[in-house]
């Protein structure tokens, strides 16, 4: 029996994905071009000196060996701190609420909090090439055990893009250890990166395409995944928001990790005055 909130999870981006392809189609008349396609691109750059809230959205079907499902929103806001008239800290939070059902055993259903992570980049203002360099950390917030890893961690995150009007192209990645926590859990060692190529247009549109890459040393798995994607700027009444969607396609993983298919929406409040 499907839980309340999948049965909401599948409305619900269903209805992004209806409302991002308005968005596209009326972005030119809701935005002025020039302005548009600026914040598009502070938006591609992810240690932009921007304050946003996206609300990521993920669905996967086809899990493991129960053929499992999981719906997955990632509450991920970004605050800038600035350091100096040449350097900024950019803190990205990420704290997953899950669902899911038939992924960790027969007729069994998961709900709550998984881990966080908190990742700190300092980013000094350069021209061509964009660096970002600082500590991630892994923080056990999970609210089930099957949902969580009960390990505290940390270790280092890079960012290195290059980013012209209308074109953002470049990596992020992060190497986390566990150093505390549960000891009859196993160790955490986990290397994540994601690669992206985005281009952006005078309405606020961008079209893209990303790869992302998890490696579990520990459990000796790995995930690789290619989203080519769509978004679009908007404003809901004084509120500027970006709207995207894009498909999961995994293309490398272990039968016990790999989903068969997935889906995920984007909905990211922008607050682009601060």
């Amino acid at each position: 029996m499907k839980s309340p909130l999948s049965n909401i999870s599948n409305k619900y981006l269903y209805t992004t994905f209806c409302f991002l392809l308005s968005c596209g189609v009326f972005a030119q008349e809701e935005k002025s071009g020039a302005s548009a396609q600026e914040l598009a691109d502070k938006l591609a750059n992810p240690v932009a000196s921007l304050i946003s809230v996206p609300l990521q959205n993920n669905l996967t079907y086809g899990i493991g060996a129960y053929n499992g499902s999981k719906y997955q929103i990632n509450i991920q806001p970004v605050i800038p701190f600035k350091l100096s008239d040449n350097l900024n800290l950019i803190t990205r939070y990420i704290l997953p609420v899950v669902d899911q059902q038939d992924v960790t055993g027969e007729n069994t259903h998961e709900f709550g909090l998984s881990d966080a992570t908190v990742t700190a980049f300092f980013a000094p203002k350069t021209k061509g090439i964009i660096l970002g360099v600082g500590p991630a950390f892994l923080v056990p917030t999970a609210t089930d055990k099957f949902l969580g890893t009960e390990k505290f961690g940390i270790g280092p995150s890079v960012l290195v893009m290059h980013q012209g009007k209308g074109l953002s192209i470049g990596f992020i990645a992060n190497q986390i250890w566990s150093v505390a926590g549960n000891e009859d859990r196993a160790d955490f060692n986990q290397f994540y990166t994601q690669i992206f190529l985005t281009h952006s247009y005078k309405s606020g549109a961008s079209l893209g395409i990303t790869s992302e890459i998890t490696q579990n040393w520990e459990g000796n798995t790995t995930l690789i995944t290619i989203s080519p994607n769509v978004g679009a700027i908007t404003k809901l009444g004084g509120q500027t928001m970006q709207f995207a969607v894009m498909p999961l396609i995994p293309i490398v993983g272990h039968s016990n990790i790999r989903p068969d298919w997935g889906l995920r929406a984007v909905v990211a409040f922008v607050f682009p005055g601060s």
